[in-house]
């Protein structure tokens, strides 16, 4: 008789861990959904309109110039590399991502994002891009950033060399 009161606690012990589990594998769910929208890029490319790779950043280390002559604009599109160096796919309906640029001297060179209207259908417009004009002789550089809503899912560990002729 004395261990009657032992009842209502143990049944009240199982609805508390049985809801602890249930609210921790809800959580975990949620979580693994999150982190697949966000890219996990260790580098990037870019490439010109002919695809020819004019800078590479992987893990730290990287080769090239973007280089262009004053009044010339070259558009060149963005790739961003895996943790083995091998371009990840962008999702047509992955319209969060977006690239930022800041760090330059828009003296010698401006760096822009290429904007997308709405709707555009085109197949080389979901791309991610950037145009550089040359402004005047000399060098300058940038810094490029994935950005994911409120913060940049990748950042590049140089800044990109430009030079202008």
């Amino acid at each position: 008789m004395q261990f009657l009161f032992l009842h209502p606690i143990r049944v009240r012990v199982v609805f508390l861990l049985t809801s602890m589990i249930l609210f921790t594998i809800s959580c975990e769910d949620d979580d693994h959904d999150h982190d697949e929208e966000h890219i996990d890029a260790d580098g990037f490319v870019l490439e010109d309109e002919s695809g020819t790779e004019v800078y590479r950043e992987f893990e730290g280390a990287m080769t090239g110039t973007v280089t262009l002559t004053v009044g010339d604009t070259l558009e060149l599109t963005v790739h961003f590399l895996d943790h083995e160096a091998n371009e990840i796919e962008h999702e047509e309906e992955e319209h969060e991502d977006e690239l930022k640029v800041s760090e330059n001297d828009a003296n010698i060179a401006v760096v822009e994002v290429e904007s997308h209207e709405d709707g555009e259908e085109d197949e080389e417009h979901h791309e991610m891009a950037l145009h550089v004009i040359g402004v005047s002789t000399g060098t300058t550089s940038f810094k490029l950033q994935l950005m994911h809503e409120d913060h940049a899912d990748y950042t590049s560990t140089n800044n990109v060399p430009v030079t202008i002729n």
